[in-house]
């Protein structure tokens, strides 16, 4: 089974998502996602130019062997751009064998570890009363797991705060916006939402929280202890992850759990913290840690150390990578948790999928292949709109991590 074509489309139905289609001799076809964030150009181009013509006339079935062609024939590899164009390839390839096994992906990936899903959504609000009344909603709709962000009195559009409330896109311009950050008024002010969630609410639904890269070490352990007394799920992204010694640091201070790896791209992003147990959740994604194969791997080695699975999900990945990421949760053993941002209506018309949710919980269909497929002429109604994520800085005007 021969591939005969692959290209790519790019569609904009509320945010921008590029979608790699491959079809072979057979007439079979396979979608998968390349989608990044603000640089959609640049793995447009790099599939376009270098990925494609590679894949032309070689056996779709052989997906290993093209995966480690696409990592290990690139001398520049590794990166987001490199592993979202393989992990789009993967990722197509693999709804294509499953089409041709007339299976659902999870069944060939060895068959199911649950029955459903857990996900959690995202409550914000602009100051701790919304945050509160929108974790409402969240528990009104069936939600087990919440992410809690809220603003922050003299912070100027605190991370996480977003324009809607059950989607939204924080790319929001065509150059970048200015968004602040002061730690000392987010440590003082985060645990007293915690607080008053845990009052209103009680402790029988997960609470998580995401630092998004703004702490350092120490102010990172200082915000775990803190939020101790309220159990929560997890922090996310507490502090950078360049420097993965500072994992210690926070390890030997809170016993609050860790998540990481949203923005990791191969398993030596996360070796040394999986190895070490400095984390708890692996958050790495299908698309941006190279497709079903990469991540497996991913999963095989926390699985050594007790570490569990929670992949990133947000709107920057498009339905082609959540039904997909759903296909691998439900196979998964160490699966931990699903993050679900729901895609706007519009998204959800161009991708029509058979995952559904009830009752905090997500659903594979048994569709052949990942169950996720493209509308090409709904998608050519929504031309590429170029849009930047905010950057951050202190209040003294010093770049900070957005």
């Amino acid at each position: 089974m021969r591939i005969r074509d692959a290209r790519v489309i790019v569609t904009s139905p509320g945010r921008n998502f590029v979608t790699l289609k491959i079809v072979t001799d057979e007439g079979v076809y396979g979608i998968g996602d390349a989608t990044l964030n603000g640089r959609e150009k640049s793995v447009v181009a790099y599939l376009e130019d270098h990925v494609c013509p590679l894949l032309i006339g070689r056996d779709a079935r052989q997906i290993e062997d093209i995966w480690q062609l696409l990592y290990r024939g690139a001398y520049w590899r590794r990166g987001p751009v490199t592993m979202r164009a393989i992990a789009a390839v993967d990722v197509a390839l693999w709804d294509i064998k499953a089409k041709t096994a007339g299976m659902p992906l999870y069944q060939l990936l060895g068959g199911r570890s649950r029955d459903g899903i857990m996900v959690y959504g995202h409550a914000n609000g602009s100051d701790i009363e919304e945050t509160v009344d929108a974790v409402g909603q969240y528990i009104s709709l069936g939600y087990k797991a919440i992410r809690a962000q809220t603003g922050v009195p003299g912070i100027k559009d605190a991370y996480g705060v977003g324009r809607g409330k059950l989607f939204y896109e924080p790319a929001d311009a065509a150059l970048a916006s200015v968004t602040g950050w002061d730690t000392r008024k987010a440590l003082n002010y985060v645990p007293k939402m915690f607080e008053k969630l845990r009052a209103t609410y009680g402790f029988d639904h997960h609470l998580l929280h995401d630092g998004h890269h703004r702490y350092t070490p120490q102010e990172a352990a200082n915000l775990g202890k803190m939020l101790e007394p309220y159990q929560l799920f997890w922090l996310e992204d507490v502090t950078p992850a360049e420097n993965q010694e500072a994992f210690k640091l926070i390890r030997q201070h809170t016993v609050t759990p860790l998540a990481v790896g949203e923005i990791f791209n191969t398993i030596w992003d996360c070796k040394d913290l999986i190895q070490n147990q400095l984390v708890d959740y692996i958050r790495a994604t299908i698309v941006g840690a190279g497709g079903v194969t990469h991540l497996r791997r991913i999963a095989d080695l926390a699985a050594l150390y007790q570490i569990r699975t929670g992949c990133h999900g947000a709107t920057d990945l498009s339905p082609v990578t959540m039904g997909t990421a759903l296909h691998f949760d439900t196979w998964v053993p160490n699966f931990g948790i699903q993050e679900y941002m729901r895609h706007t209506p519009e998204t959800d018309e161009v991708f029509p999928h058979d995952y559904s949710f009830k009752d905090g919980f997500l659903y594979v269909g048994e569709t052949p292949g990942h169950g996720v497929d493209i509308d090409e002429a709904l998608a050519a109604k929504y031309p590429y709109d170029p849009r930047q994520l905010p950057i951050a800085r202190l209040p003294d005007g010093t770049m900070w991590n957005w």
